[in-house]
């Protein structure tokens, strides 16, 4: 009885430090990317620039919007869950700036827990033992 209840205790302590985990953790934009195109996940009509990356001319604004994305992270490299938290991030602005008739999206930050992160070339994800998750921050635009 001592054995089990020393087992349960145990289970207990390691799920909470297994889950407390929150690192915060830096990826390459342009590899995320290329990987969603090249998977059908976006179609390259809207572009995404990063932090105060040059674009074209602005013709039309359509607001600033948010999104945050969560994937399971278990059994997976952080770089593999990142990817796929940024991939669907990436999708719902994607299918956001099509609804809106823009083709661009502009001034993207990460905002991981609502503490924006301006980077021309990387984004933040939150990587756990269970979870993996990106939030960002961009302008919907047409150029």
């Amino acid at each position: 009885m001592v054995l089990k209840t020393s087992l349960t205790i145990l289970l207990f302590v390691f799920a909470f430090n297994a889950s407390a985990r929150d690192d915060k953790l830096m990826f390459p934009v342009k590899a995320a990317v290329e990987r969603g195109i090249a998977e059908g996940i976006i179609d390259g009509t809207v572009k995404f620039y990063f932090g105060d990356t040059e674009h074209p001319k602005v013709k039309s604004e359509f607001g600033e919007i948010k999104t945050n994305k969560k994937t399971n992270a278990f059994n997976k490299s952080d770089l593999e869950a990142c990817q796929w938290a940024f991939l669907s991030a990436i999708k719902a602005f994607h299918q956001k700036a099509k609804k809106l008739g823009a083709n661009a999206v502009i001034n993207i930050q990460s905002n991981y827990k609502n503490n924006p992160v301006k980077d021309n070339t990387q984004f933040q994800c939150g990587a756990g033992s269970w979870v993996a998750g990106v939030a960002l921050k961009g302008n919907f635009v047409k150029l």
